[in-house]
């Protein structure tokens, strides 16, 4: 029966990101495979550079993820006066900065940033194949020591409990989210698992978009997905 490692995500700010439009930096409900992947990366000391090793840790991973407390959603409004002269920081290394006539530099940049306040998911996840490195025991050491600063989608999204959850022996990765000791009696929980890995009764099947090309910092393609409702197994007393 396959080892599937428990990651407990858990902060007064989480951000799932989805599709970015211009200057919306909108969330998704559930984590994205390519986020847990970046999250990963960084327990594991690996920078952006090291692209080949990002793609295949995220053609490996099988990520299913059950909210445990749904929280709310907020927008942050974040604004910045930049001179023609100033830059500013990315994530893909080549500073950012303003274009157009001088008059574009009297009014400040602007961004909104979606974001979930008070949530808290649980992750179940395996790697395919399980005999090749970085293993499961390397994941779950680094996530108790990771060599890179963590966050649950940006920045400002600290972590603030342990990441590392357990371990559950399931057949599937739904069986694996229904068998995690719930945080609370008689609560149903939303969940999202890949197709092919188990049903549930009144469940639907969509098409996500959140595998990352680590090289060219694009995302693309589609996988499916199952959501549904589930009763998870009791705590253990």
């Amino acid at each position: 029966m396959p080892r599937h490692l428990l990651i407990r995500l858990s902060s007064p700010l989480i951000a799932f990101g989805g599709e970015t439009i211009d200057n919306f930096g909108v969330i998704r409900d559930f984590p994205a495979l390519s986020m847990l992947t970046g999250l990963i990366a960084s327990a594991l000391g690996w920078d952006r550079g090291d692209d080949m090793l990002h793609n295949r840790l995220q053609s490996r991973l099988r990520i299913g993820a059950r909210l445990e407390v749904s929280g709310s959603r907020l927008t942050d409004f974040q604004t910045a006066q930049l001179a023609a002269n100033d830059r500013g920081w990315t994530t893909w290394g080549s500073p950012e900065e303003r274009r157009g006539g001088a008059g574009s530099y009297d009014s400040p940049h602007l961004r909104y940033r979606d974001y979930h306040a008070d949530l808290t998911a649980l992750v179940a996840l395996r790697l395919e194949p399980s005999d090749e490195p970085p293993s499961l025991d390397d994941i779950a050491l680094a996530l108790d020591r990771p060599k890179r600063p963590l966050f649950i989608g940006r920045k400002p999204c600290l972590p603030t409990a342990r990441l590392m959850g357990g371990w559950i022996d399931a057949d599937t990765l739904l069986h694996a989210l229904q068998m995690a000791p719930k945080p609370r009696d008689n609560v149903a929980m939303r969940v999202q698992w890949p197709d092919g890995e188990g049903q549930l009764a009144g469940d639907r099947v969509l098409d996500v978009c959140d595998e990352r090309n680590w090289t060219s910092g694009i995302h693309g393609g589609w996988r499916p997905v199952r959501e549904g409702l589930i009763q998870a197994a009791a705590s253990p007393t």
